[in-house]
């Protein structure tokens, strides 16, 4: 019972102990090749984080571990992220005011508030938090990063100080600031630049981030270059071996400024790693866990925090990497690590010759690939409610930072909803020459029913546009050329649960309509609605409105009951439209 109990926890362990032998072979070598991309990648993470390039690399050994077997997809990688490591910087920096002990420890307190959050969001099943950071949203905010994260390699590519809180004001200070730069920092730039294209163009499936750095490593070591003023991430200190943070002159109060940005990150690389799980779930033919993804990132950020890294999300382009090279479960992740692990161990006093302007270009070159401003601009012509909201989200990125950023197009997001909501699109209904239901205006063979009102409010009701519903129903009675005899609302669109708010309104809506000699039908959802309206007034009369099961057998009730009234039907009862 415990171990059932445990593989439902444990997607990716209930996988692996379902392992086809005969995909070994390529797991491993994709595991080989995941390593090779992902070292480089996390070093110069670290960076754009602000902490050691060692903390780079222990933000990818247990999280990798922990997601694969937590996690339900098979070519997932999880680890350093462009925009988690932007909005950690955002938010860290200002808090640590210099202090680089400070600076590591919260992130590490950030990293493990982003877990719990994701733990809390599993436990409470909200998965479908996913769809809450709309492609709009998305599409402005992955080029806003991008840009920011540009902008501020800037001045490590051409050895300049760049030292501005915003992106506005590090451009605009960038003219004044060229004239400083490092002749020999912009030529190892230039030659990492080169190094990158010429490996994309003629040997893309080479793991160029990973020679980049090798070969400009290697050139700084051999020439003493660091000795000429070339910045290395060893000049500031570099302790080869496993340093760990002390936490003995930690202080607590900077914690409470922690709480919510760590949710706002929690959400922004839970949808990024949804996106990218998704996308490779359905190239591939399995489906993937919300709720089990949400468990296993805050899991993968925990494990982050307790090895001293910070928060990971899922790596678009490792997971693309692992794709390429046939990975074909869990254990891709697994063999990345150890191998990400065994450097760790063994190999440390290398990495304090990485460059800097070379981690600054793998960074620009990696960012590059977010960009996607035309895509942007395409959103216009396509929904220009889509394209403001992307390109607000944008520009609120550039002006005021990610976090700020994030947290206004969100809300704007959640406006533009609720103003769906609170003024849904409507339709007025009438069958065609078959009797057909259908929508009015769609085409002229459609026609009203002859002294029925057919309605459809695009809305779930409930107390905030129950008003507004009601004042759309009477003015459409009201204004109307024709007698209108019968009020039909197609119940199926808007009653979606039981609003006491909603129910008391309806009850005005009847009233309101019998004084204008019009009789209500609410037609679909005829069980839930007749017990709705039971508990909520057990003594309510109801002869003036009519449940029926759906739109045709209202109309047959109506057809009926004008026929009783024109003496067609002489003498019978009451038509039950049930």
């Amino acid at each position: 019972m415990f171990g059932k109990l445990l593989l439902n926890y444990m997607p990716g362990l209930q996988n692996l102990l379902a392992y086809d032998k005969s995909w070994l072979k390529h797991d491993v070598k994709a595991g080989l090749s995941v390593a090779a991309v992902a070292l480089p990648v996390a070093i110069a993470y670290a960076e754009l984080a602000g902490v050691g390039a060692i903390v780079g690399l222990y933000s990818c050994v247990l999280p990798m571990i922990a997601y694969a077997l937590f996690g339900s997809s098979r070519q997932l990688i999880v680890g350093p992220d462009a925009t988690t490591c932007a909005v950690i910087a955002a938010v860290v920096f200002p808090l640590s005011a210099g202090n680089p002990e400070l600076h590591w420890q919260l992130t590490i307190i950030m990293t493990l508030m982003m877990g719990g959050w994701c733990l809390l969001a599993s436990k409470f099943r909200l998965g479908a938090l996913a769809d809450l950071l709309s492609h709009p949203i998305l599409t402005g905010l992955l080029n806003g990063v991008a840009v920011t994260i540009i902008v501020g390699q800037l001045g490590k590519v051409l050895g300049i100080s760049l030292n501005e809180a915003q992106v506005i004001e590090k451009i605009m200070a960038l003219p004044g600031r060229i004239a400083d730069s490092h002749l020999l920092t912009f030529g190892l730039s230039l030659l990492t630049l080169a190094i990158l294209m010429v490996i994309k163009t003629y040997r893309g499936h080479w793991p160029a981030p990973l020679i980049a750095i090798v070969i400009t490593t290697a050139l700084v070591w051999g020439t003493h270059a660091q000795n000429y003023g070339i910045a290395t991430i060893g000049g500031d200190g570099f302790q080869p071996g496993l340093p760990v943070v002390n936490w003995a002159t930690f202080q607590p109060g900077p914690m409470r400024d922690l709480v919510i940005p760590a949710l706002n990150l929690a959400l922004v690389s839970f949808v990024s790693l949804m996106l990218t799980a998704r996308s490779f779930a359905a190239k591939n033919g399995y489906d993937i866990n919300a709720d089990a993804e949400f468990r296993a990132l805050g899991i993968a950020n925990l494990m982050s925090g307790l090895s001293q890294g910070f928060a990971i999300s899922g790596a678009d382009s490792r997971t693309a990497v692992n794709d390429s090279t046939g990975g074909k479960s869990q254990l891709v992740s697994i063999v990345a690590a150890l191998l990400i692990g065994i450097v760790i161990v063994f190999f440390t006093q290398p990495l304090q010759f990485i460059p800097v302007s070379a981690l600054g270009i793998v960074l620009m070159y990696a960012s590059w690939s977010l960009i996607d401003l035309r895509g942007l601009w395409n959103l216009r012509r396509r929904n220009k409610q889509a394209f403001r909201l992307a390109f607000f989200t944008f520009g609120c990125v550039l002006i005021i930072g990610v976090i700020q950023g994030i947290g206004l197009a969100v809300l704007l997001g959640l406006l533009q909803f609720l103003r769906t909501v609170f003024r849904p699109s409507e339709h007025l209904l009438g069958t065609d020459e078959n009797g057909m239901i259908h929508s009015l205006g769609n085409t002229t063979d459609i026609k009203m029913v002859p002294g029925v009102l057919m309605y459809r409010f695009n809305s779930p009701l409930t107390y905030f546009n129950a008003a507004y519903f009601k004042r759309r129903v009477l003015n459409l009675v009201d204004g109307t050329t024709l007698q209108t005899k019968w009020v039909v609302i197609d119940a199926v669109a808007c009653f979606t649960y039981s609003d006491i708010s909603v129910l008391a309104t309806i009850n005005e809506l009847k009233r309101d309509l019998k004084g204008r000699q019009i009789t209500l039908i609410l037609a679909g959802r005829k069980t839930e609605l007749t017990r709705w309206f039971k508990e909520s007034r057990p003594t309510m009369n109801d002869d003036d409105m009519i449940l029926a099961p759906d739109l045709y057998l209202a109309l047959r009730f109506i057809q009926s009951k004008e026929s009783v009234s024109e003496g067609d039907s002489a003498g019978e009862g009451e038509p039950n439209p049930g």
